[in-house]
């Protein structure tokens, strides 16, 4: 096993950000008028600004700007409300939770499984370990589940020797979702925690967690993942002082009063998930909207099984509705009769499969959707916001590639082919927050305009615009310092830059699953590689570099023929379209960076 990680056990996890009311009041004062503001900014673009000579330029740039000003309105609302901090008392008994079962005087019992197909066992035994770490205030009956889809000899051994139950299977049916359906088929706690093999929980989880199924309604919480081998870096008045002294140190320090926390040479993948949980994800929980993100999730498993039925109930009756509608035209006859009738019910019941986590590469937030959406039993979910349990981080730009090509197309798939907008049952909140999560990786095609319109102008001297004139600059400035001001006020507490630059830089892999998605290729389940590769991985950002050297190459190619005077170019379109660039090349060089990256450089 590759123990690189060993050398960071000692790490401990930042705390939540804590809720502000003020701040929060700020926030929402800001984005409302960055809201107007760019709403006012996206009128001019489309009625006053356009270059009607070159509208193959013009319209497509308008409409990616229409379309990202679209998904600022979805973020602005996912972001809109946060929660004061509440660690609820921890139920006692299994009455606490579910008040009306006949067993209700005795213990909670607790399924805590670790799902594995090939990763180390070695890896997989630390968190065995840890999971029997766990504490309770009350007598509680944790039972530990090894699931294990590689069946392998050693990781049985290994489950027999830290004394917990190993489950295996036949076939790989269902991947990650199979495994875990599989396993609940042989067990029967109340409540049951999902761990990846990485996973090593924290002996507070269920102490800090189970307080949320007080409420009979509460179907999961979700922990937030924090990966605890994460480079960290050096802050920026730490490398100004080491390198320039003390007098840049204290510039470094008031920069980042202003803008937040900056590190240098932290976390190159931008893997951090603290934006996610902690603020995009924590403030779903006012619509009752955040989703399950398998490892570190605790579920109740009557809520999931109920779930799995109705599911069930609605697939069975559509397949009888479709061959009931085949036999009537074949035969011309209105009625089938009641003996054939029963017999296409339980060849539709015996077909279908009884799937309590949905067969799908993105069965964690696919499963959320159709919890959610069970209006007739109003399950709820939570996002906790303290971390629970710690997980090992990508190690490389291969290993960062297939993870989040896998989001993307999982999500872009559901998205094709069970759009949560049109799904019944959903509330108006839970549908837009759904939206916001799905829109944001429809993103790649906007941002790629964004990435090619300053190279077009720099090269051809054509504007998307009718002038980089006065008029321009007062509609697209006030628009950028309300957005930046109010996203600083937003997101406080997390640093911003990296992954908004990450965002724009994703747009290759995220066009391959938006093109693999609408071929209708099926996007596969593969396993997130826990082991460390080595070398560079330049061939993975081909497209980033090629929009570095372009913009580069176009901004000598301005400068040269403005200096010459024999050029369409205007001087401020030249230096707004350079600083454009820059901006994007900047982008471009963290991932260029990441796919050079080598383990232990940190």
């Amino acid at each position: 096993m590759d123990d690189y990680f060993l050398k960071f056990e000692d790490r401990t996890p930042e705390p939540p950000l804590p809720y502000s009311a003020p701040r929060e009041l700020l926030w929402q004062s800001l984005a409302t008028v960055a809201l107007v503001v760019g709403a006012w900014y996206i009128w001019w673009r489309w009625t006053a600004s356009l270059n009607t000579e070159a509208m193959w330029f013009a319209v497509p740039l308008a409409v990616a700007e229409t379309c990202a000003y679209i998904g600022l309105i979805l973020f602005v609302f996912n972001l809109w409300k946060d929660d004061p901090i509440e660690i609820l008392a921890p139920p006692s008994c299994l009455n606490d939770i579910a008040p009306d079962h006949p067993e209700g005087d005795r213990p909670l019992a607790v399924d805590i499984m670790f799902a594995t197909y090939n990763e180390d066992p070695a890896l997989v035994r630390l968190g065995l370990r840890d999971a029997k770490t766990i504490t309770y205030p009350h007598a509680i009956d944790i039972r530990i589940h090894v699931l294990d889809d590689g069946r392998r000899a050693e990781m049985r051994r290994i489950a027999e020797e830290e004394g917990v139950n190993y489950i295996t299977r036949t076939t790989n049916e269902g991947f990650k979702a199979g495994n875990l359906r599989h396993a609940m088929e042989q067990t029967s706690g109340d409540l049951l925690i999902i761990c990846d093999a990485d996973t090593r929980p924290f002996p507070t989880i269920l102490e800090n967690t189970l307080g949320y199924f007080n409420d009979p309604k509460m179907a999961w919480v979700q922990t937030p993942q924090w990966f605890y081998d994460l480079p960290e870096g050096e802050t920026l008045d730490a490398a100004l002082n080491r390198r320039f002294g003390q007098k840049a140190a204290i510039a470094g320090r008031a920069i980042q009063k202003v803008v937040g926390p900056i590190r240098i040479g932290a976390d190159p993948f931008v893997s951090d998930p603290k934006m996610f949980y902690d603020i995009i994800q924590r403030r779903r929980n006012w619509a009752n909207a955040s989703f399950c993100c398998g490892a570190g999730s605790i579920h109740r498993r009557e809520a999931v099984m109920e779930a799995a039925l109705r599911s069930f109930g609605a697939k069975v009756e559509t397949r009888v509705h479709a061959t009931e509608e085949v036999v009537t035209v074949s035969s011309k006859e209105r009625e089938i009769a009641s003996d054939l009738m029963e017999a296409i019910r339980t060849e539709a019941a015996t077909t279908e499969i009884l799937t309590p986590y949905r067969f799908h590469v993105s069965e964690d937030i696919y499963t959320s959707i159709v919890m959610h959406s069970d209006r007739e039993r109003g399950w709820k979910s939570k996002m906790h916001p303290i971390v629970e349990s710690k997980m090992l981080s990508p190690q490389d730009l291969l290993t960062w590639t297939t993870q989040r090509y896998k989001y993307a197309g999982g999500s872009l798939d559901i998205l094709i082919h069970d759009n949560p907008l049109f799904r019944r049952g959903l509330t108006f909140p839970q549908r837009m927050m759904y939206a916001t999560t799905f829109y944001s990786y429809l993103a790649p095609i906007w941002n790629v305009i964004f990435l090619i319109a300053p190279i077009v102008y720099l090269f051809t001297g054509i504007s998307p615009v009718t002038a980089y004139s006065d008029a321009f600059f007062w509609h697209l400035i006030p628009f950028l310092v309300t957005l930046e001001l109010a996203m600083m006020a937003g997101t406080w507490g997390v640093p911003g830059y990296a992954a908004k630059a990450s965002y724009l830089s994703f747009f290759p892999l995220g066009l391959r699953a938006i093109t693999s998605v609408l071929k209708g290729s099926q996007i596969s389940f593969k396993v997130t590689p826990k082991v460390r590769q080595s070398g560079n991985f330049l061939a993975l950002v081909r497209p980033q570099m090629a929009v570095v050297v372009l913009t580069v190459l176009a901004g000598l190619w301005a400068l040269g023929a403005l200096a010459a005077d024999a050029t369409p170019h205007s001087a401020t379109g030249v230096v707004s379209n350079i600083l454009w660039g820059l901006n994007n090349c900047l982008a471009m060089l963290g991932i260029i960076g990441a796919a050079l990256w080598l383990p232990g450089a940190e």
